[in-house]
């Protein structure tokens, strides 16, 4: 039975198969922060409510990307895509009733995410280093906070625009 557990947790937090994209396995994983993004959306969930939902879905990342890490026998394996589509709708707080009016949006928000993803300016690349499932996490936590910033000065300056 805990093998089974162990096979389940690896193969979500591989993105229900996503993670094992021959091509960009992180950005193709991180699709599914959109659709959390939707959910979210349709939800209407309050500012508040998007913030307890994003750090529990963070907090939930860190055992389920841990337990695939140990699964697969590789530091942080690029299959692990659970850090980067739990933590994607962080950079998304509070622009839920913006997107559906603004479709560049969503996409804008995703491309900023990934590049800071893949950037990984400090002190996230520092904390990648960390060990285990916290490693793994933490550092696309602190890459999304970053884009949050950036995506709404992108947004404010897009309204202010006219765009």
């Amino acid at each position: 039975m805990k093998k089974l557990l162990r096979k389940a947790a690896t193969f979500a937090a591989c993105g229900f198969g996503l993670g094992y994209s021959p091509v960009a396995p992180g950005t193709v994983g991180s699709l599914l922060g959109c659709l959390i993004v939707w959910g979210f959306t349709a939800a209407k969930l309050s500012v508040p409510a998007q913030i307890a939902a994003c750090a529990a879905m963070t907090v939930f990342s860190v055992p389920l990307a841990g337990i695939a890490e140990r699964e697969i026998g590789r530091k942080d394996p690029g299959s692990v895509v659970c850090d980067e589509y739990l933590t994607f709708p962080i950079c998304m707080i509070g622009l839920l009733d913006k997107w559906q009016d603004r479709v560049w949006l969503m996409p804008a928000c995703f491309v900023v995410a990934r590049v800071l993803d893949i950037w990984k300016p400090q002190p996230a690349r520092r904390l990648q280093a960390l060990p285990g499932g916290l490693g793994i996490t933490i550092d696309d936590f602190v890459t999304t906070c970053e884009a949050l910033a950036a995506d709404w000065a992108l947004y404010l300056a897009a309204v202010r625009l006219g765009f």
